[in-house]
């Protein structure tokens, strides 16, 4: 188990990053919405497929802010649970390097690899 110091210091790391991507999600939903509103006089099929490209690329980033939002709550959750930094596959310690990088990391470096492995085979079509 994780002492309490190491414990705060990626509690504070975590909720930094979620006033962050907060901010950044909140920021990139207003931008989205004001291309939907926007009438910029696009008069031809390219002005308005440009618009169009504009807006889900908007929307998209909004989207993976939203999930690393999610990520956080997950790993501030696991913290209050004391799950925070044992391998959610294996039950090892995950290697505070990778914490350092990932402080979201649910999985070690190798259960992560195997995992990884593994979506590659599923996504390989079948016969």
């Amino acid at each position: 188990m994780m002492d309490e110091k190491k414990l705060e210091h990626y509690r504070r790391v975590l909720l930094d990053q979620l006033r962050q991507r907060t901010e950044h999600v909140r920021d990139e939903q207003a931008a989205a919405l004001e291309f939907a509103r926007a009438d910029d006089g696009a008069k031809d099929s390219v002005d308005m497929s440009l618009r169009d490209v504009n807006q889900e690329i908007a929307f998209r980033l909004g989207e993976h802010e939203s999930r690393m939002v999610a990520d956080i709550d997950q790993a501030l959750l696991r913290m209050d649970e004391g799950s925070y930094g044992t391998c959610e596959r294996c039950g090892k310690p995950i290697d505070e390097r990778r914490l350092d990088a990932m402080p979201t990391a649910r999985y070690d470096a190798a259960c992560q690899t195997i995992i990884e492995a593994n979506q590659g085979l599923e996504d390989m079509p079948t016969l």
